[in-house]
């Protein structure tokens, strides 16, 4: 059994916004975080995790609880299974008072294996070499904990000799179970190996290379309780430090890239399991909020990958940009050739997502045929649909140059909503609308708004505004606001962005009207038009909002 101090304490190591944020998608909503619910679908988050109370609770199916609750419900595990999955997450090493755990075993496994391959990379000259070829320093081998895989045999042997039960090694990936169901063979054999760690330092499995030009090149420990390509990064346990200090991730294709980017300085590349980039990804992407850079080879297949994952993120609301690396070459081959200069520069000029989307999409297409330029302004269309309204008019003028065609096919006539017609299309309505969906979703920043505007300065949506107050919730027009996708739910970062330039709008208008207003006495007008020029608008324009005076 887990002994009952020893759960306490991983209560008290662990934050509930990593627990929760290692499988969905958080995004900050004043003091707590919000989520689509993972346990029923919803376009709208009502899923609400609070870190100060170390909960979740969904408003939309009423589930909620604590860390150990959350893993218990997704994941289907017991109470102990659970406690075991938090403790191997986030390396932690619990106390039992009888015996030990699939986890622990699994654990203790993996780590003794990791050091003998360790021991055998000085001892095969062939896989010592293959790393000295591809520039490979001894330091990154060490820092990576590169190792090598002899014969099966010798793994058998290890495992007998260091007492490893065959059982625990099968679990932990390291060993399989023959066919016929009798005895066990070895995974990765005649192999440079990489050892593979969670986000929080826990090796939980093993990349192999081959060096005996086996058809497959690369292999992984298989799924397991531990292990899940889905949800790991190669190399972030070392580069979490350098993402969230520098707001930049590289994801490239390759151990060995990870390897030299590292090795040259770029301390924030990590790579998939062999596998594309997928929305189970996401939270770790999301951590630290950094700028992510993909950073994949020229050839069709990191083409294609990179457009999918380019796509993916796009949508996701990421900020970043892709490398394709010419010539066929990958980021190792020019790192170990020493021009580590020439990649700082191809990550620099970064094509930025949105544009590489649209331009790779349309290169699938022979725009010169009637029929295939409708397919690409179709394909292109579906792309910017799924991005925010503000971000996809920015973007929609390089779409129609791209494909050569009139911005206005762009429009939304022809396809809008009943709800939709509520709605004006001016840039100044898209802000007051925004703000106004913004407080309807998130009613705990209305003071806060309220402490910088008046009701008064939305104009024609005076009345919509005063109605939200009120908490009208069943208006038509707050309503139609609700399930209108042009206008955006902001975080509180780009709501305060958003009331900044509606602010400096409104006082430029409001400077200028009072100029030429012949009613306001004149030592008012002068307080006011020095009270706008000297204090308010310096303050807008430095980022700062002003509380509403005038």
């Amino acid at each position: 059994m887990i002994d009952n101090a020893s759960i306490e304490s991983l209560k008290n190591s662990i934050d509930i916004i990593d627990v929760v944020g290692s499988f969905i998608e958080l995004r900050k909503a004043g003091a707590n975080y919000k989520a689509n619910c993972p346990f029923h679908g919803e376009k709208t988050p009502s899923f609400v995790v609070s870190p100060s109370k170390q909960i979740y609770h969904c408003f939309g199916c009423g589930v909620g609880g604590d860390s150990i609750k959350f893993l218990m419900e997704l994941e289907k595990l017991s109470y102990p299974e659970a406690i075991e999955k938090l403790a191997s997450m986030f390396n932690f090493s619990l106390a039992y008072t009888k015996g030990s755990s699939d986890y622990s075993d699994a654990k203790r496994v993996l780590e003794a294996i990791g050091q003998w391959y360790v021991k055998n990379l000085n001892q095969n000259h062939t896989a010592s070499q293959y790393l000295l070829d591809r520039g490979v320093s001894q330091s990154s081998i060490e820092r990576f904990e590169i190792g090598y895989v002899p014969t099966g045999s010798e793994v058998m042997q290890f495992l007998t000799s260091s007492l490893l039960p065959m059982p625990k090694a099968a679990e932990a990936g390291i060993i399989a179970q023959s066919e016929n169901g009798h005895g066990y063979y070895a995974r990765l054999v005649e192999r440079i190996t990489f050892p593979i760690y969670s986000a929080s330092g826990a090796i939980v499995g093993f990349g192999g290379r081959t060096i005996t030009n086996h058809p497959a090149k690369y292999i992984n420990s298989p799924q397991n309780k531990l292990f899940n390509k889905s949800r790991l990064l190669y190399g972030y346990h070392l580069a979490k430090e350098s993402i969230y200090k520098n707001k930049k991730l590289i994801v490239c294709e390759g151990y060995l890239d990870v390897v030299m980017f590292h090795q040259a300085g770029f301390t924030e590349a990590v790579a998939g399991m062999g596998t594309a980039l997928t929305s189970e990804h996401l939270p770790m992407l999301r951590k630290g909020d950094p700028k992510i850079i993909l950073a994949y080879d020229g050839d069709k297949a990191g083409v294609s990958a990179a457009l999918k994952a380019a796509q993916m993120l796009s949508i996701s609301g990421f900020d970043g940009g892709v490398v394709l690396f010419p010539d066929g070459q990958d980021p190792a081959d020019l790192i170990a050739k020493g021009e580590s200069e020439k990649v700082a520069e191809l990550l620099r000029n970064a094509k930025p997502l949105i544009p590489f989307v649209i331009e790779k999409i349309c290169e699938g297409y022979n725009l010169n045929d009637p029929r295939a330029k409708e397919a690409a302004f179709g394909a292109v269309k579906q792309f910017l649909e799924g991005l925010t309204q503000i971000i996809k008019d920015a973007y929609i003028p390089l779409a129609a140059t791209v494909l050569g065609v009139s911005p206005a096919l762009f429009g939304k006539q022809a396809n809008l909503s009943d709800a939709r017609n509520n709605f004006s299309e001016k840039r100044d309505d898209v802000a007051q609308l925004s703000i106004l969906k913004t407080l309807l979703e998130k009613p705990e920043l209305i003071d806060s708004v309220l402490d910088v505007i008046d009701v008064s300065m939305f104009g024609q949506y005076t009345e919509l505004f005063s109605a939200l107050l009120r908490g009208e919730y069943e208006n038509p027009q707050l309503v139609g606001l609700s399930i209108e996708e042009n206008f955006q739910v902001m975080n509180e970062e780009e709501l305060k962005n958003v009331l900044r330039n509606f602010l400096i709008k409104y006082y430029d208008i409001k400077l200028k009207n009072i100029v030429s207003d012949a009613s306001i006495p004149f030592s008012k007008k002068s307080f006011i038009i020095r009270k706008i020029k000297t204090d308010i608008m310096p303050k807008l324009k430095r980022g700062e909002l002003v509380s509403y005076e005038i």
